[in-house]
Order: C-alpha cells, then sequence, then structure tokens
C-alpha cells in the first residue's frame, strides 16, 4: 500500500446543506426538527467515511453541526416561584447544542413545554457552528473494521472533525462560564459535544446502553447489592413485571417482563462500574451501579450519568460507625457531610456545603420505617441521623490517630466511608437531588470489627433489608412530579433554563 505522506493542508470543506432556521410555539414540531437536523447530518459523516474507506483517499474534508435551540426574551417572566427550573433568569439570547435527540425526547418535551408556558416566545431551532465529531455520528451498534484507518492515506483528522477536549468541559454546571461580548447565554447544563462524551463512556464502564439508564440511580460499593438487585429483579419479571418492564443486564442481556430466563448471556468480563436497570416505559425504574471502592469512581460514575439528568440518586453502602452507641447493621442516614476525599475540590471548593433535601430525607426515613416496622422515637434504635465524612485512604486507620479522630469528633460525624459526600458534591454540582443511607458493618475506633461468620450472617440478613429499604424510597420519589422533587436548593444566582 501506498504509504505517502501529504504535507499540503485540504481545503475543500464538503458538508450538507445548510439548514435555514425555523421557528416553532409546538414543542414537539421544535424536537421533530431537532431530530430530522441531527439524522441528516450525522447520516452525512457516516457516508462520507464509509465511501472514503472505499477509496482511501479524497481531497475534501467532511464537516456537519449539531442542531440548535434558541430562545430570545426582551423581559422578564411572570413564573411560579415553586419551579427550579423551565425558566430564564432575565432578558437574553439563549441557546444550547443538541445531541441524540431521540435518546433525549421526553427531556426535551419537558423543557421546552415549560419554556413556552414560562415566556411565550418561541422556539428556534436550526444549525449550531459546533462539528460533529466523527466518533459521535455513529450509533451504538456500529463496528469499524480495523482495516478501514489502514487504507487511509492521510489521518483521519485530515478529512473529519474529532472530539476537542478543550471545548468540552463543566464551565456553565461549575458556575464559571463567560460568555464573550454578545455571546449568548447557556440554556442548558451541558453542550451537545460533554454530553457524547459522556455517553460514550458510560457505556464503556457500565457495559450498558445509555438508553437503558432509568431516572433514579442507587450506587453501591459492594457487590452483595447488586446480587441482591438482580434477584429482586428477576423476581418481577417472573411475576410479569409489577408496574416493570424489563431488567437489563451487563452487555445490554434484557430480560421482559413475564419472562423466566435473559434472552442473552453477558459479557465475559464485567466492567469497571457494572449496571443493570429494572425499567420502566417513562424511565422512572431503577438503575443501580456498583461503583466499587473509592472516590474516584464515583466522580467518574456520576459525571456521565449526569448528562442524562437523573431525577434523584442514593448511595447505598457500607460504612465504619463512629460512635460506641451505634451497632453493626445500624442505618446512618446522612443530613450533612465532611469532604476529605480531594476529587472535586477543583469544581466545588470543600467551603460549598451540601444541604440536605427534605424531600429525599422524608423518603429514605419512610422507607426505613416502613420496612423494618419501627416509627417516631423507637426508630433511633437502628438509625442515626448525621455527618457522614469520606475520605481517599482506605487505610485511614493505620495512620497517626490524633489528627483524623479529632476532626471526626469536632465535625460531629457519625460515619465514615469512601464515597456519600463524593456523590452528594456532583449531584449537587449537576442539579441532581441526591441522598445517602449507609449501613454500619464496622466500628474500627472501638475495635469492633467483623468476624468472618459474624460477616456471612450480617450480609445476608442486612444487605437485602439495606436493599429493600432503597428501592422503596426509590418509588416514593418516583410518585412526585418532577418540579416538586427537582430542589431550587440547587441552583444558583443565574441558571440555565433547563434542569
Amino acid at each position: 500500500m501506498d504509504k505517502r505522506i501529504y504535507h499540503q493542508a485540504i481545503d475543500k470543506v464538503s458538508s450538507p446543506p445548510a439548514v435555514a432556521r425555523q421557528s416553532f410555539n409546538d414543542a414537539r414540531e421544535a424536537v421533530d426538527a431537532l431530530k430530522a437536523i441531527y439524522a441528516r447530518n450525522t447520516g452525512f459523516l457516516r457516508d462520507a467515511f464509509a465511501a472514503l474507506g472505499e477509496t482511501g483517499e479524497s481531497d475534501s474534508r467532511y464537516r456537519a453541526y449539531y442542531p440548535e435551540i434558541s430562545i430570545s426574551t426582551s423581559s422578564f417572566a411572570q413564573i411560579d416561584t415553586r419551579l427550579a427550573y423551565g425558566h430564564v433568569p432575565e432578558p437574553g439570547t439563549y441557546t444550547t447544542t443538541i445531541t441524540q435527540p431521540e435518546l433525549f425526547d421526553t427531556y426535551l418535551l419537558d423543557q421546552l413545554n415549560l419554556v413556552i408556558r414560562n415566556h411565550g416566545v418561541p422556539i428556534v431551532v436550526g444549525e449550531s457552528d459546533t462539528p460533529i465529531p466523527l466518533h459521535f455520528a455513529f450509533g451504538k451498534d456500529t463496528y469499524v473494521e480495523a482495516a478501514i484507518a489502514d487504507r487511509l492515506k492521510r489521518p483521519l483528522r485530515d478529512h473529519f472533525d474529532v472530539p476537542d477536549l478543550n471545548a468540552t468541559d463543566d464551565h456553565i454546571v461549575n458556575g464559571t462560564y463567560e460568555p464573550g461580548p454578545g455571546d449568548p447565554l447557556p440554556l442548558a447544563p451541558f453542550t451537545a459535544q460533554r454530553i457524547d462524551y459522556s455517553l460514550h463512556r458510560l457505556a464503556h464502564y457500565t457495559a450498558t446502553s445509555p438508553e437503558h439508564f432509568q431516572n433514579f440511580v442507587l450506587f453501591t460499593n459492594y457487590q452483595f447489592y447488586i446480587d441482591e438487585f438482580c434477584a429482586y429483579a428477576r423476581e418481577m419479571m417472573g411475576k410479569g413485571g409489577e408496574g416493570y418492564d424489563s431488567f437489563v443486564e451487563p452487555g445490554n442481556v434484557i430480560t421482559y417482563a413475564g419472562d423466566k430466563s435473559p434472552h442473552a448471556s453477558g459479557p465475559a468480563r464485567l466492567p469497571q462500574m457494572p449496571a443493570y436497570h429494572l425499567t420502566r416505559k417513562d424511565h422512572c425504574g431503577i438503575t443501580m451501579v456498583n461503583i466499587g471502592v473509592g472516590p474516584s469512581n464515583a466522580k467518574t460514575i456520576t459525571d456521565h450519568i449526569a448528562v442524562l439528568r437523573p431525577h434523584a440518586w442514593l448511595m447505598l453502602g457500607h460504612c465504619a460507625g463512629l460512635r460506641h452507641t451505634q451497632a453493626l447493621g445500624d442505618y446512618v442516614l446522612a443530613h450533612a457531610y465532611v469532604r476529605e476525599d480531594h476529587v472535586l475540590d477543583d469544581d466545588l471548593p470543600v467551603w460549598v456545603p451540601l444541604p440536605a433535601l427534605a424531600e429525599v430525607q422524608v423518603a429514605l426515613q419512610e422507607a426505613v420505617a416502613e420496612t423494618t416496622g419501627l416509627s417516631g422515637y423507637e426508630l433511633k434504635r437502628i438509625m442515626r441521623t448525621g455527618t457522614v465524612a469520606t475520605i481517599d485512604n482506605r487505610n485511614w486507620e493505620l495512620r497517626e490517630q490524633r489528627g483524623p479522630v479529632q476532626r471526626l469528633s469536632q465535625s460531629r460525624a457519625i460515619a465514615l466511608d469512601m464515597e456519600s459526600a463524593t456523590i452528594a458534591a456532583n449531584g449537587f454540582r449537576f442539579r441532581v437531588p441526591y441522598g445517602t443511607l449507609l449501613c454500619v458493618s464496622d466500628k474500627p475506633l472501638h475495635g469492633e470489627l467483623k468476624l468472618p461468620g459474624m460477616a456471612t450472617d450480617f450480609y445476608k440478613r442486612q444487605v437485602s433489608q439495606h436493599l429493600k429499604i432503597g428501592i422503596r424510597a426509590v418509588e416514593k420519589l418516583a410518585e412526585m412530579p418532577p418540579e416538586r422533587l427537582h430542589s431550587r436548593k440547587l441552583r444558583s444566582f443565574s441558571e440555565t433554563a433547563f434542569q
């Protein structure tokens, strides 16, 4: 094969014909227009790549653009002040790029209907000036033969746009975005390319497609919880679903309601953070992810799930109990956090408080009461509400004790783990309602560790109950309208209209 080196730049750019901007007063029509632009432009890139793969060379650069939504308003809106989202803070022009509108159909409809209702302005749909990277134009089941790359006479980047990490950031959600003079303001918390990046990462880390993720997410740091969740989900499928439609496991293995077993086998090896989905048609089912141990995984997975705009995520896992009055198996409902995980220090300073969210706290407490049969003052026998400390050193017990223990005491911490504050902090940062319910599995400050036999009995008994509490809490949250669940506590001075 001729491996000539090309030094001359490609000046010719091939693109689909430009799309004229259209105004819509109907959200459904606006979303359908977004779908048409996106399908045409990604199809153009895929076709160009296929043609280039046949010949190996071309004198063109191929480029197509993400669709874009914009609104303009010249007055402040009279809105329902109870709403946390669905309105812009001041007059101006607001825009956002859009990707995969099929996946985000319901979300886009909800957001646009609120904007139209609150501002009475049309939705303008057109093409943005942000190119779609070739990597993000392929569908989820696309397989590209390595031989195609070998046939190319030029680097792929000479012919197509590739992901631009310099423009893939979290400035909007971090509150650090500064538009230039005359630039529009952001309409949504994430840009299209940032979303595409996370959608691809989700499939990689969890071995399930983004379309299966549900609006309510449970995180855990132990496989025992996943095993229990799988048993529960399969039982639901065997009973006909009981409100759920399917159970999806890594490898996109689907068991439908009424089935006794899945239709395929899963991957030979589990991914880094396997995800399992008990689905409903309205996406208000439950996704459960085993994030493993440590704040790095907790940050990574929530960075990516956040672009799906879930309604809530909860941490269910084990912790170290720090008080002598606690017993193994007791529950800890976090209402505050000490952040010594460090992974989010550059994005969310440690001086930022993480407020407890009333709707989530009430759902968790009621779920504990209903599942255990205890209530009121009796509930205090098995559950404490208090501060959870999250650290990044699993073997903190082996260090000099005076400093860490003093800080834990001064903060009034009642439990210690390695994930909860990270998940809560990213929930706060991404405006995703969050909560934490932990189970005391050891008490290192008091020398109370599980012996092998005790551990087996503990896991059999407590994990099952703990998971039932988490599922019940999620079901309670799912009964609430999203506009009630998404809290104004998570919104800053100048917020995007989209939640």
